[in-house]
């Protein structure tokens, strides 16, 4: 099965993810990199990978520049991965023995989220599907992200990905601030009774934050989870409260 998949990569000032991923996905004939045009050092650092083509792109959306990705692929199967994505070993091992059906289009997958290294117990990161057919799905912009349909079955995979940002916080809280406020234009223009419970708790503006951050303390345990459950918080603490202020810019 490992040669019927490409692992496709969004990057963007990625130097400090991008090698640590790029290492694990020695088993791909090619790996496809789309890069955002990037400052810093990550094209240089995935030009040094035998197996990776690097195209750059103009970023426009993530919609459209994960469309792009996967046009240049060729393979039957696309592994769609952020650059803080890490593919462990036991991971290649489960997709390796697939033998998915015709009616099958995709795999979802569950993540560990880690901080600086450090595995957290739990966390608020979704499932995605990750591993897609091409020509059975698309892929549409929900408010800051990329959303994907799949024309036909997915199934679950059992290993989990981690999910390892090495990036400092003002990387965090710049690339926040952009995301929230094409978040915050979604919520305004969308009515009470077309949100989920998650967006009519961000709509309320001054609750979310707070109730984020003692979700992620005590329902998902991050307090007994050291200074990385204290970061993962604050950083949940931080989006929520630079979403809630976008949203009082677009009432007003």
């Amino acid at each position: 099965m490992l040669d019927r998949i490409t692992p496709l990569i969004l990057t963007r000032d990625e130097e400090a993810n991008i090698g640590r991923t790029l290492a694990q996905l020695g088993w791909a004939r090619e790996v496809v990199v789309v890069d955002s045009m990037s400052t810093d050092g990550t094209v240089k650092i995935a030009q040094q990978f035998p197996n990776v083509r690097v195209v750059r792109r103009a970023f426009d959306s993530h919609a459209a520049q994960w469309s792009f990705g996967v046009a240049q692929i060729a393979t039957e199967w696309v592994l769609t991965l952020d650059a803080d994505y890490f593919v462990c070993d036991a991971f290649v091992n489960e997709i390796e023995s697939l033998a998915p059906p015709p009616d099958l289009g995709g795999y979802d997958a569950a993540f560990i989220y880690a901080v600086n290294g450090r595995p957290l117990r739990s966390a608020l990161y979704p499932r995605r599907t990750v591993l897609l057919r091409r020509g059975a799905f698309e892929i549409w912009q929900d408010g800051h992200t990329q959303r994907v349909r799949v024309n036909g079955r997915v199934e679950r995979l059992r290993t989990r990905l981690i999910h390892d940002d090495r990036k400092d916080l003002r990387r965090f809280v710049n690339r926040q601030r952009k995301y929230m406020r094409q978040e915050a234009v979604k919520l305004h223009s969308a009515s009470w009774s077309e949100l989920p419970a998650l967006g009519r708790i961000r709509k309320l503006r001054v609750v979310a934050p707070l109730v984020t951050f003692f979700f992620v303390l005590f329902v998902k345990g991050a307090i007994f989870e050291g200074r990385a459950g204290w970061r993962y918080a604050t950083e949940r603490f931080i989006a929520e409260s630079i979403l809630s202020v976008e949203l009082f810019r677009s009432r007003q």
